[in-house]
């Protein structure tokens, strides 16, 4: 699953992130490149200057593009100390900013720790630095940011960097991208069946501990397509009598059987019905049958050109 989820994540960045059209990116190995470029030593020998060809994107200019800020304190990427211990604090405290930044806009990374966004050599550097004793006024900065610290060992390290990179563009999505999400122009209200039964998700900043306003006005448009159109789509199933009235509270289990997400392709695209999702079990309970739906979902994708590379 967490594959999976990188996965698209990579995809979407790489498609969306830019503002100058696509740039692959590997989840965690570009950023963490990106980010710190290969040093050479400048002509002063004081400090390492950032060797970046014009065409290079790093994650600050993703940043940029998708919120239209800059980050706070910067230049971040121009040159770095000599010294490796001062250079890797240097390069720990800006990674704190970073997240600092995310969080200020509502982003949720207190699980992050800004040495699981460096590289493994530089993680190995700060790890003895911390054991050593302050070396400069710019460590003793990052106590600010960093209460409690966790060592990892290096087989343990890549896969907390590679899950922590990722949970940081997930909330740069969910902080910068999906706020644009609008309910103008959002479907009608559902039926007064639907209506008198399940009550309505409200987008109140306060009524949910887990999802944002615009993440519950994602929901709302799943609950509103999916009890529109559930009867016009099923009506004619093969498999199974028109699926009941339901709410859709989350992202993942509730989108598990295929038949919400069914619901909103045929709200935008209701000839994919007759060939394709009549052919759904509406009342799934294998996994054959869940996987059965999920094939379907894929292949209407596939036939609408959204989503080529999507995989079951």
């Amino acid at each position: 699953f967490f594959q999976k989820t990188l996965t698209a994540v990579e995809s979407w960045f790489t498609l969306f992130g830019w503002a100058e059209g696509q740039n692959p990116i590997s989840i965690p190995y570009s950023l963490r490149r990106d980010a710190c470029k290969v040093q050479t030593p400048s002509s002063q020998g004081k400090v390492f200057k950032q060797n970046l060809g014009k065409d290079t994107k790093t994650l600050y200019d993703m940043l940029l593009h998708l919120s239209g800020q800059l980050l706070p304190g910067g230049p971040w990427s121009q040159s770095l100390p000599l010294d490796p211990t001062e250079r890797v604090l240097q390069l720990h405290w800006q990674r704190a900013a970073l997240l600092a930044f995310l969080k200020s806009q509502g982003a949720f990374l207190c699980h992050v720790m800004p040495e699981f966004l460096l590289e493994p050599d530089d993680y190995r550097r700060w790890v003895k630095a911390q054991a050593g004793p302050r070396v400069s006024l710019l460590s003793s900065v990052l106590d600010v940011f960093s209460s409690e610290r966790f060592v990892l060992e290096d087989s343990a390290f890549e896969a907390m960097s590679k899950r922590a990179w990722t949970d940081v563009l997930l909330q740069i999505y969910k902080v910068f991208v999906l706020p644009r999400v609008s309910r103008r122009g959002a479907a009608d209200p559902p039926s007064p069946e639907g209506a008198h039964s399940m009550p309505r998700i409200t987008a109140e900043p306060l009524c949910s501990n887990i999802y944002s306003p615009y993440e519950r006005a994602v929901l709302t448009w799943l609950n509103d397509n999916y009890e529109k159109n559930r009867t016009a789509v099923w009506r004619d199933c093969q498999k199974g009598e028109v699926p009941p009235v339901r709410w859709i509270l989350n992202f993942h289990h509730d989108l598990l059987d295929g038949l919400v997400l069914a619901a909103q392709l045929a709200a935008y695209c209701p000839p994919l019905i007759a060939t394709h999702f009549v052919r759904m079990y509406t009342n799934p309970r294998t996994p054959e049958e869940f996987l059965h739906n999920a094939l379907i979902v894929v292949s209407a994708l596939h036939a609408v050109r959204l989503a080529v590379d999507v995989k079951v």
